[in-house]
């Protein structure tokens, strides 16, 4: 172990480029000859592989007559650097470019590549040949009829030897160039760790305590104005990782509530049918419809994961279109109605036919409504109410949510809209209230409206929804 803070601090600059560099040689030099030069070279063989099929192909006695392939393994041979081979359609060898191949003409080579290659698909591979004594690039291409029987395959092996000259001469340079940089990383890690050596010293005093401590603290802003930024360097980084990490639980409680609230509406909408619904053709057709709306959702919310509604970023965009607020309404209360009756709640609504025509984003509009709908119809405890209204104040459109669950204390009414916030009147948050109340107010306010709250410990909660008309 190095004594002294200098001489670690050295180190821990100059030790990993003596591993990284390395390394980086080694997988440059790897992805250069298997990704580059060899995939290069057996794609060339693909190519010709195929052109060679495609000839054979519109010849069918080169497949059934083996005097015939190898007069047709002659005449292309000698315009490739490849062996040709040419196999029937039972893997026996019926003619080879190679003399030396004479010998095996008719014979099954046995090899498990031809096997592939017999089954339709095409087969590459690097090996040691032993008729050539090399190390050799082998492809083997079917060669298919116009009806899709398999005709025969295709057989080209081309030798390394050249390749191998250029693997050589490319490991020279890439050992060379990093040699250089592995040098001069070296010097310049030495040149760095020196300058950082005195403030990092009077910082590392003040940091032994957390060294030893699993958790993430900010460093007290203290010592001499030269040691200041970098402090809050270190404490602009702890506040960031603790964003992302609240960032990450926010988006996972996200999209468990926003999935889970279509699925649930079009649980209710299905039992609803298959409890006998469907026989009143006019119903059925109205929750069809709403099944369908909820899908159309449910699938906006999955094409959305990536860009997932963001409540610190407010990068969320609305596509706004004109929307018959009675006739959407109407058409969106459908499957919570039944699922209120199902749990056996009171259920009133009033939407008033002669609703404006508003400028909305009717699937980020109903999110923020169904998140209202939902927790009205969860907290609200059997025989109670869940009521829907609508009409015109003035120059604004208002819906308004009301139950008869337990209430929210005045002094918690705005604390329910923070994400993840536990309410301590647990009777209606008994685990927390979660991210849909401040997603519903974000997305309202998006929309240039409001979102108010009126409640009491007794008389449940009334949530209103102010649109400009």
């Amino acid at each position: 172990m190095l004594p002294t803070l200098r001489s670690r601090l050295i180190l821990s600059h100059i030790l990993p480029l003596l591993i990284i560099v390395p390394l980086m040689g080694i997988a440059l030099i790897y992805t250069m000859e298997t990704r580059v030069l060899l995939a290069r070279n057996t794609a060339q063989l693909l190519g010709n592989a195929s052109l060679v099929v495609d000839l054979a192909s519109h010849r069918p006695q080169v497949w059934q007559d083996s005097a015939v392939a190898q007069q047709f393994s002659d005449e292309i041979g000698q315009h490739l650097d490849s062996r040709l081979m040419l196999l029937d359609n039972r893997g026996r060898l019926l003619a080879s470019s190679d003399l030396q191949d004479a010998g095996r003409i008719g014979q099954d080579l046995g090899l498990p590549a031809v096997a592939t290659a017999l089954q339709g698909k095409p087969s590459t591979q690097t090996l040691h040949s032993n008729s050539l004594d090399a190390e050799v690039a082998d492809v083997l291409m079917p060669a298919v009829a116009s009806d899709g029987s398999l005709l025969g395959v295709v057989r080209l092996t081309h030798r390394l030897g050249n390749v191998y000259q250029d693997f050589l001469r490319l490991r020279g340079v890439v050992a060379g160039i990093l040699a250089i940089g592995l040098l001069l990383g070296i010097v310049l890690a030495l040149v760095l760790a020196r300058s950082l050596i005195r403030p990092v010293d009077t910082l590392m005093a003040k940091l032994q305590t957390m060294a030893a401590s699993k958790e993430l603290a900010p460093v007290p802003m203290s010592g001499v104005q030269e040691m200041r930024p970098l402090v809050e360097t270190f404490n602009t980084l702890v506040e960031r990782l603790d964003e992302q990490e609240l960032q990450r639980r926010s988006l996972l409680a996200n999209l468990v509530h926003e999935l889970g609230r279509p699925l649930g509406a079009l649980r209710s909408a299905i039992d609803a049918l298959l409890g006998g619904a469907a026989e009143d053709v006019s119903l059925r057709d109205e929750m069809l419809a709403g099944m369908a709306d909820e899908l159309t959702l449910l699938q906006r919310l999955l094409n959305d994961l990536a860009r997932l509604y963001d409540r610190e970023s407010g990068q969320s965009k609305l596509v706004l279109e004109p929307v018959a607020l009675s006739t959407w309404l109407s058409h969106l209360l459908l499957p919570w109605e039944t699922l209120a009756l199902k749990k056996e709640l009171s259920w009133e609504s009033d939407i008033p036919a002669d609703l404006p025509t508003l400028q909305i984003d009717p699937g980020r509009m109903a999110q923020a409504v169904e998140n209202l709908l939902s927790n009205a119809v969860k907290y609200t405890p059997a025989g109670g109410t869940v009521a829907v209204t609508a009409g015109i104040e003035g120059n604004e459109v208002y819906i308004q949510i009301s139950d008869t669950g337990p209430g929210i204390p005045l002094e918690e009414q705005e604390r329910v809209f923070t994400p993840h916030y536990r309410g301590r009147w647990n009777r209606r948050f008994p685990q927390g209230l979660g991210v849909g109340l401040g997603i519903a107010r974000d997305l309202i306010v998006a929309h240039g409206g409001k979102l108010t709250l009126n409640s009491n410990t007794d008389a449940g909660a009334i949530f209103t929804i102010w649109l400009p008309a």
